[in-house]
C-alpha cells in the first residue's frame, strides 16, 4: 500500500539518537552510529520523531510500505523490556492473554506526541495536522484517575501550569492555532483560581488567531470529580 512514512537522511543524521528515544513504537534504531527505520510496519506515520531531530534529518515521504501493525509494535516493545528480540515471523502469532486480576492491569498510555509541555512544544509539527487538541493543567492528570482514556484518547496533548511557569501561554498557543489545522480544543483545568490562567490563554489565543474552532472547558475538583 502507498502511505505516509518517515525517511531518514543518512547524510544529515548526526547519530545523536534523539529520534529513537522519541519514537514510542520502537520503529527507529541506531545502527553503525546512524538512525534507521527498522521496520515499516512499526512506523505509525505520526512523526513524533521529527521535532526531536536537531539535524532536520527526518521527513515524511509517500511510498509503498507495509501497513502500521499495532499488535507487532506492542509485542516488540514488550520484548524490549525483557531483553528478548522476537523474530518478525513470530510477532503476529502472539495473542493477548486475558487479564485475570484487573488490579494488576496497567492502562495503556494515550500520549501521541512529544514534547507535551506548552513551553517546549513546536509551533508547527506534523502531529498538529487535523488534530483535536487537549490543553490541560499539569495537576489535572493526577487529580482525575482515568485522564488518559477520558481526555487524551485521539488527541494531541499539551500541558502547563501558568502559576509555576509564570508565563502567558497565549502567544505560543496562537502560533500553534494559526500555523496548523486544529479541529477542536478541549481545556481541562483544576478548580483552583490559578488554573484560570490556562483557560484565559486559550480564549485569548482563539481570539488572536481569528479562527472559529470548537472548544470546551472541563473543570476538575481537587478530589478528582468533574464539576463543569
Amino acid at each position: 500500500m502507498i502511505r505516509r512514512i518517515i525517511h531518514i537522511d543518512q547524510e544529515k543524521c548526526n547519530g545523536c539518537g534523539a529520534c529513537a528515544k522519541a519514537c514510542h513504537e520502537g520503529a527507529i534504531g541506531m545502527i553503525n552510529g546512524k538512525a534507521v527505520l527498522l521496520r515499516d510496519d512499526y512506523c505509525d506515520g505520526l512523526g513524533d520523531c521529527l521535532p526531536a531531530c536537531p539535524a532536520n534529518a527526518i521527513s515524511f515521504v509517500e511510498r509503498e510500505a507495509l501497513a502500521y501493525d499495532e499488535e507487532a509494535v506492542r509485542a516488540n516493545m514488550a520484548n524490549k523490556k525483557t531483553g528478548f528480540t522476537c523474530p518478525g515471523s513470530m510477532v503476529k502469532n502472539i495473542k493477548k492473554e486475558p487479564v485475570e486480576n484487573k488490579a494488576e492491569f496497567s492502562i495503556e498510555s494515550q500520549l501521541r506526541q512529544w514534547p507535551i509541555q506548552i513551553k517546549l512544544a513546536p509551533v508547527n509539527a506534523s502531529y498538529f495536522s487535523n488534530a483535536h487538541l487537549l490543553i490541560a493543567a499539569d495537576c489535572s492528570a493526577y487529580a482525575y484517575g482515568d485522564f488518559h482514556n477520558k481526555f487524551m484518547r485521539n488527541k494531541v496533548t499539551l500541558i502547563g501550569c501558568p502559576k509555576l511557569d509564570s508565563v502567558d501561554y497565549s502567544e505560543k498557543l496562537t502560533e500553534i492555532i494559526i500555523n496548523n489545522d486544529i479541529k477542536s480544543i478541549t481545556v481541562v483545568r483544576m478548580e483552583v483560581p490559578c488554573c484560570g490562567g490556562i483557560e484565559n490563554a486559550v480564549k485569548k489565543a482563539l481570539i488572536e488567531s481569528g479562527k472559529l474552532i470548537p472548544w470546551s472547558i472541563v473543570t476538575v475538583s481537587a478530589d478528582g470529580r468533574i464539576i463543569e
